[in-house]
């Protein structure tokens, strides 16, 4: 009878995990269009910045929940291509630093070293975020580091109403489109 309840418990306590696995999944997945869901991977980050996979994808996008944590929105998922993900690692991690006068100098410091991991230039990043899913917005940019007006001949700001490149020079720099 011990033995009997004890298997029950292991079972039940494995579905719910599961159960909450993969409502991870579909909520990191919300982010990233649905012609590319199935194929799209997803991972867990982890209190030391690093992450486990919970669906390996067979494309080069992955996808991950930021909900709650340091700077980010209560409802926040990403999807960005997997070559950007010490670039995530390192972001979060200088995220998490409370005081936020320490945390944009760490920024900068980064940055201004050149130790800010650059993104992979023309890669896209999936934002889906809000005080809620149900008030969240999408927003889409895609990474151009580096990039400047005399590199690209897009703007650098968004006062001519087109696409703009935000951050310019540096290795956060991103395309801005409109309405988006």
């Amino acid at each position: 009878m011990k033995i009997t309840v004890a298997v029950v418990f292991c079972i039940l306590a494995v579905s719910v995990s599961a159960f909450a696995q993969q409502a991870e999944i579909d909520k990191a997945l919300l982010a990233v269009p649905p012609n590319v869901k199935d194929a799209t991977t997803v991972v867990h980050w982890k209190a030391d910045f690093t992450y486990d996979t919970l669906k390996k994808g067979t494309n080069r996008l992955v996808c991950y929940d930021r909900s709650g944590k340091p700077t980010h929105m209560a409802f926040d998922v990403e999807c960005t291509s997997i070559a950007n993900l010490d670039r995530v690692a390192q972001t979060l991690k200088l995220e998490a630093i409370s005081d936020k006068d320490e945390r944009q100098k760490a920024f900068e410091a980064a940055e201004k070293a050149g130790q800010w991991t650059k993104p992979e230039f023309g890669s896209v990043w999936f934002h889906f975020f809000g005080a809620d899913q149900e008030h969240a917005r999408k927003h889409v940019t895609i990474a151009v580091p580096g990039a400047t007006n005399k590199t690209m001949g897009l703007p650098e700001d968004n006062k001519q109403g087109g696409v703009w490149i935000m951050n310019a020079g540096r290795s956060d720099a991103h395309l801005m489109t409109p309405g988006n």
